[in-house]
């Protein structure tokens, strides 16, 4: 199941909504059953566990750093995501509308938190519709589940002019960046930016702000922290960070309602984005 739905979440509800409904699709038999037992027992500990803000040390003291990472300011740091606080309270037995009237204000509410839960599931598989979405809800779900299958299946981009051209989906791409000014920002930053982001700039100087990303840095607006981190997006609401890790480099997206998301590189998260953008078409 990992190589269609990576993280646990959603294998977790795909696996909780199954037995549910007494019942699951021919194309999973070939998948090792989980431990349900086992899954419920780290999905309430996930639903209680505290996010912290941005982490000590992240975007470094410096000037450009503090600018930069001014949403801190507007985080309680250790706070529970409220999304995650209330699928802990509808487990407990508290009606899903508890859990719905603080999704629905979100531009993507995150079902599969919820439907991960035991009990939950079976109130979903029984008709429950707290968002509202009507009878098509199977399926707006389904688009999910196709985009995945499009991903484990052959038709993940060959390389970063097709991926940036998908997630643009006809929308003009950004001319290139001119080596001398890759060169020039590097020189500034006093970093060798890694390989895979390096590539991208040469794709595409930055990108416009997408439905599941903020703006993407041109290389000469991008601001480094005293620690080597690298801020690739525009200040406000979600942010793109490029970390320095003992092997290489790592992507961090911080959201300022959800924490953290890390990807192994860059490439992972726009080959991430890609999916969330082809499951909402």
């Amino acid at each position: 199941m990992s190589a269609l739905f990576p993280d646990a979440i959603s294998q977790r509800a795909l696996a909780m909504l199954f037995d549910a409904a007494g019942s699951r699709p021919s194309w999973t038999d070939g998948l090792p059953p989980l431990d349900l037992d086992a899954e419920e027992r780290a999905h309430l500990a996930h639903l209680r566990r505290a996010e912290p803000s941005v982490p000590a040390g992240l975007l470094g003291e410096s000037t450009g750093a503090k600018i930069v990472s001014g949403l801190a300011d507007h985080l309680d740091s250790g706070r529970v995501d409220p999304v995650r606080a209330a699928a802990f309270e509808v487990e407990s037995g508290a009606p899903v509308g508890v859990w719905a009237e603080i999704a629905v204000n979100r531009a993507k509410p995150d079902v599969a938190t919820l439907a991960a839960g035991r009990r939950t599931a079976r109130v979903l598989a029984g008709g429950a519709d707290p968002l509202g979405l009507g009878s098509d809800r199977a399926g707006r779900c389904a688009g999910d589940l196709v985009a995945a299958l499009r991903h484990r299946f052959g038709s993940a981009p060959s390389g970063w002019g097709e991926l940036v051209d998908r997630v643009l989906d006809g929308a003009a791409r950004p001319e290139p960046v001119d080596p001398a000014t890759l060169a020039a920002a590097e020189e500034r930053l006093g970093v060798l930016l890694p390989d895979d982001y390096r590539a991208f700039l040469r794709t595409c100087d930055g990108l416009p702000a997408g439905a599941v990303f903020p703006r993407l840095l041109s290389a000469s607006e991008l601001v480094v922290a005293e620690n080597g981190a690298v801020v690739a997006s525009e200040r406000g609401g979600v942010l793109v960070i490029l970390t320095p890790v003992s092997s290489g480099w790592r992507a961090v997206e911080w959201d300022p309602e959800l924490g953290s998301t890390a990807y192994s590189g860059f490439r992972d998260l726009m080959e991430n984005h890609l999916r969330l953008v082809e499951s909402s078409r």
